[in-house]
C-alpha cells in the first residue's frame, strides 16, 4: 500500500529501547533550539541519494496499482488536481513531523504520541500504523489472489482446477512461504526485497506505457483467443449487440472530469499511495550530515519522483482501458491476453516481491503488539500465536472482502488520513512550545488538522454509504 518496510527494523530497535530512552532523558534541556535533536544523536551514515532511494521504497507500493481506477472515476484533470494536493499535503506533514521530532526529541512515531498525549497518543499512533500495515499486507495478498491464478493458467494451460482458485492460492502461499518467513526472529535479510519491489514497479510502469501503444480501443478488437473471462465482459460492457459508433467513441474518449459513485474512493486511494510517515524518523536518524533542511530535501526529491511515477502509471493505464480499468490495474490486462511473455514476467516479479515483503510488513505490527502486552522476554509461543493470528485475519479479509478497492478506500480514509493529516499536526501543536497558537505555523497546523478530520470523516461516510447502497442493490437483485 508498502510504505514502512524499509524502516521496520530501525523502528523495532527504537521501540525495544523506548523505556531506556525515556529514563535517560536523551535530549537534555541544556541544548535548546532546533538543533538539539540533530546534535545529540549519533551521526548517520546514509547518503542523500541512498536516503532518497530508501524513502522512495517506503512510499512506493501496491497503491500504484489502484491509481488508474481512481483516474477513471475522477477524470484526468480532477485526478491531477487531487494528486498534486495529496502530494503537497504529505510533504507538509513531513515538515511538521521533522520539526516536532526536533522539539519533542523522539525517533519513533509512537514515542511522539506518548510525549504529546501520553498513552492515548501512543495508542492512536500505534493503531494507525498497525491498520496501515495490515492494509499493506492485505493489498499484497490481493495481488497474489488476482495474479497467481493467471500465471498458473498461462504456464499449465488449465483453468477451473482448485490450484487456479485465488482463495486457495492465497492460503497456500501464506501457509507455505509467508508463515515460515514471518516466524523468524530476525528478518533483516528480507530488507533487500524493498529494492526489488521498487525495481518491479519501475518495470511495471515501463510495460504499462508500452502496452498503451499495443492495445487498441475498443478492446474487442484485440481479444485473446479463448479468453472466456474477457468474452463475458466484452458481451456485457464493451460490445453489446446494439452498440453504435458513438458508444465506442465514448468508451475510448478520455474524460477530464468524472463524478460517479466510485469517485469517493479517489482521495483514500491517493492517501494510501503516499503514506510513508512512520519511516521518516528512522531515516532521519540515519541521514549523513543530518539536518531538518537536508531531510526535507530528501522528502522533496522522493515525493517528486513518486509523483511522476504515479501520474504516468495512472495516465497510461487509464488511456489503455478507459472506463473498463479495474481496481487492480495489472489484473486488467488479463482482459486482453493472459499468455503475453512480458506481462508474465511482470506478474512473476511483482508476485515475488510482494510475497517476500509481507513478512517485513508484519514484523513491526508484531513488535507493537508485544509492547502493549508488556512482554519483557521473548516467547516462541506468544511469537507464534501473534503471527498466526495476524496472517489468519489478513487472509480472511482478502478472501471475503470482494475487491482491493475496498481495502485501499477504507485504510486510506482511516489510517492513512491519521498518519498524514491528523497525528503530525496534533503532535506539532502540542509539542512545539516556542510558537504561540496565534503564529502562522500553529494556525496552519490547526487548519491542517481540521482538514484531516474533514477528509477522514467525509471519505469514510461516503464509502460506507456506497457499501450500503451496493448491498441494498445486491439484495434487491437477488430477489
Amino acid at each position: 500500500m508498502k510504505q514502512t518496510e524499509m524502516a521496520s527494523f530501525s523502528r523495532e530497535e527504537d521501540n525495544s529501547h523506548y523505556q531506556d530512552a525515556e529514563s535517560e532523558n536523551f535530549l537534555p534541556e541544556k541544548n535548546p533550539g532546533n538543533k538539539k535533536y540533530e546534535t545529540e544523536y549519533h551521526q548517520g551514515n546514509a547518503s542523500f541519494g541512498m536516503s532518497v532511494f530508501n524513502l522512495g521504497n517506503a512510499i512506493m507500493g501496491s497503491g500504484i496499482l489502484g491509481l488508474s481506477y481512481a483516474m477513471a472515476n475522477t477524470g484526468i484533470a480532477l485526478f491531477v488536481i487531487l494528486l498534486v494536493a495529496v502530494a503537497i499535503f504529505s510533504l507538509y506533514s513531513v515538515h511538521l513531523l521533522l520539526k516536532t521530532a526536533n522539539e519533542g526529541g523522539a525517533l519513533v512515531y509512537e514515542q511522539l504520541g506518548y510525549k504529546a498525549f501520553g498513552m492515548p497518543g501512543k495508542l492512536a499512533a500505534s493503531c494507525s500504523i498497525t491498520m496501515q500495515n495490515i492494509g499493506a499486507m492485505s493489498s499484497y495478498l490481493y495481488i497474489v489472489k488476482y495474479e497467481l491464478p493467471i500465471v498458473i493458467q498461462a504456464l499449465t494451460g488449465e483453468s477451473g482446477e482448485w490450484y487456479t482458485n485465488g482463495d486457495y492460492l492465497v492460503l497456500l502461499v501464506s501457509l507455505v512461504i509467508i508463515l515460515p518467513l514471518s516466524l523468524l526472529r530476525n528478518l533483516g535479510y528480507l530488507g533487500y526485497t524493498s529494492g526489488l519491489s521498487l525495481l518491479c514497479m519501475v518495470f511495471f510502469l515501463i510495460v504499462v506505457i508500452i502496452k498503451k501503444f499495443q492495445i487498441p480501443c475498443p478492446l474487442s478488437d484485440h481479444i485473446d483467443a479463448g479468453n472466456e473471462t474477457f468474452s463475458k465482459i466484452s458481451n456485457a460492457t464493451v460490445s453489446p449487440p446494439n452498440a453504435t459508433a458513438e458508444d465506442y467513441n465514448d468508451a475510448c474518449t478520455p474524460k477530464y472530469f468524472v463524478f460517479n459513485s466510485q469517485t469517493v474512493y479517489a482521495v483514500p486511494i491517493l492517501t494510501f499511495a503516499f503514506v510513508c510517515h512512520p519511516a521518516i524518523l528512522p531515516m532521519y536518524e540515519e541521514l549523513k550530515n543530518r539536518s531538518q533542511r537536508r531531510m526535507q530535501g530528501v522528502a522533496n526529491v522522493s515525493f517528486l519522483a513518486m509523483f511522476v511515477m504515479y501520474l504516468l502509471a495512472a495516465l497510461f493505464g487509464y488511456l489503455t482501458f478507459n472506463v473498463h480499468v479495474e481496481p487492480e490495474l495489472l489484473h486488467t490486462y488479463s482482459k486482453v491476453y493472459k499468455a503475453d511473455i512480458i506481462l508474465l514476467i511482470v506478474r512473476l516479479a511483482v508476485l515475488t516481491a510482494v510475497t517476500l515483503t509481507v513478512p517485513v510488513v508484519l514484523f513491526p505490527i508484531r513488535t507493537s503488539i508485544n509492547q502493549f502486552l508488556c512482554a519483557s522476554k521473548f516467547s516462541w509461543i506468544r511469537h507464534t500465536i501473534i503471527t498466526v493470528a495476524l496472517l489468519a485475519g489478513t487472509n480472511i479479509l482478502v478472501i471475503f472482502v470482494p475487491t482491493i478497492r475496498d481495502i485501499f478506500g477504507f485504510i486510506g480514509a482511516s489510517a492513512a488520513a491519521m498518519l498524514i493529516f491528523i497525528l503530525p499536526s496534533a503532535f506539532y501543536i502540542k509539542l512545539v512550545k516556542k510558537e504561540s497558537m496565534k503564529s502562522v505555523q500553529k494556525i496552519g497546523a490547526t487548519l491542517f488538522l481540521l482538514c484531516g478530520f474533514v477528509v477522514m470523516i467525509g471519505s469514510m461516510s461516503l464509502i460506507i454509504l456506497d457499501w450500503v447502497h451496493n448491498a441494498t442493490e445486491g439484495h434487491s437483485d437477488g430477489h
